[in-house]
């Protein structure tokens, strides 16, 4: 299983830090990353594998977002399955 994440917000040092430390924090393994930086807003995108994850998606999902807000960015968590049928036609 994989999740698509994004990430945006103002730009600061430290984002992809913040969020691959999480990720690794709940066994989600980074696969592939994609980021820019458009004048001062940060955007990226993460495909993680789900395997090793030490906590149920919900929960991880729910994490994520949270130290998201806690540190100004937003970041939203996509199971896979979801993200494939919203973009099929």
């Amino acid at each position: 299983m994989k999740a698509v994440i994004t990430v945006t917000g103002k730009d600061k040092v430290g984002i992809i830090a913040l969020t691959s430390a999480k990720c690794a924090e709940y066994g989600a393994n980074i696969v592939d990353i994609s980021q820019t930086v458009m004048k001062d807003y940060f955007a990226m995108i993460m495909l993680v594998e789900l395997g090793g994850l030490a906590v149920d998606f919900a929960r991880f999902a729910d994490s994520m977002s949270r130290v998201g807000k806690e540190n100004g960015v937003d970041i939203r968590v996509m199971h896979e399955d979801i993200f494939n049928s919203m973009h099929r036609i």
